[in-house]
């Protein structure tokens, strides 16, 4: 980031958007100013990301509609990934689909099965408005994927079918943090696992 320093460390900790928020919800326009107030974005990501020991974070996870995520992943071989993408796009998915667990910040303490492919290739530009592309495999693919749902308005849960969407739908009515009333199903990231399994 800024001046080689640690990702974060000038960010201030936002709180995070959870299941049944609108912002969750709706796509999110592009990014068209790569001034000071994304960078400053960009530093909030890392150190609320950080905060709540994820691995992956959107910006409307913190309530800013915009095509922004940050990461800090391991892939299946351990080996660390570590940035961010303005305006990302998702250009390729293949390779093996794989159903792993699977959680979010905006669904904290849940998880469920959920299928991914293995590799994903995500194209964007850094927060100076360099193009950059991504390449992910293993658990570090699953996050690409996952981040790049959520600036569509999608979440996890809306991958499962079946069994495992319904008792999905069954914790989420009964977690603590659950709207009474709100919407039980979201389009969100990983939470309450290893620091390893969350974004």
């Amino acid at each position: 980031m800024r001046h080689g320093s640690i990702p974060g460390a000038h960010g201030r900790v936002r709180p995070l958007s959870l299941l049944g928020d609108p912002v969750l919800r709706e796509p999110c326009p592009e990014v068209t100013d790569f001034g000071s107030e994304l960078a400053d974005l960009v530093e909030d990501l890392f150190a609320t990301m950080y905060a709540a020991r994820g691995v992956g974070l959107a910006a409307n996870q913190v309530g800013v509609p915009l095509r922004v995520f940050v990461y800090d992943c391991p892939d299946d071989e351990d080996v660390r990934h570590l940035g961010h993408v303005v305006n990302p796009r998702l250009v390729e998915t293949d390779g093996v689909v794989i159903r792993g667990p699977e959680g979010c910040l905006s669904l904290p303490g849940l998880e469920a099965g959920t299928e991914r492919h293995d590799h994903a290739v995500v194209e964007g530009f850094t927060v100076t408005g360099e193009p950059v592309t991504v390449h992910g495999t293993g658990f570090f693919a699953r996050c690409l994927q996952h981040e790049c749902d959520h600036l569509e308005g999608t979440v996890y849960a809306d991958h499962l079918t079946g069994w495992r969407k319904r008792r999905l739908n069954r914790r989420i009515e009964r977690a603590s943090w659950h709207r009474p009333g709100g919407p039980a199903q979201g389009r969100g990231d990983l939470r309450d696992r290893p620091p390893h399994t969350r974004t």
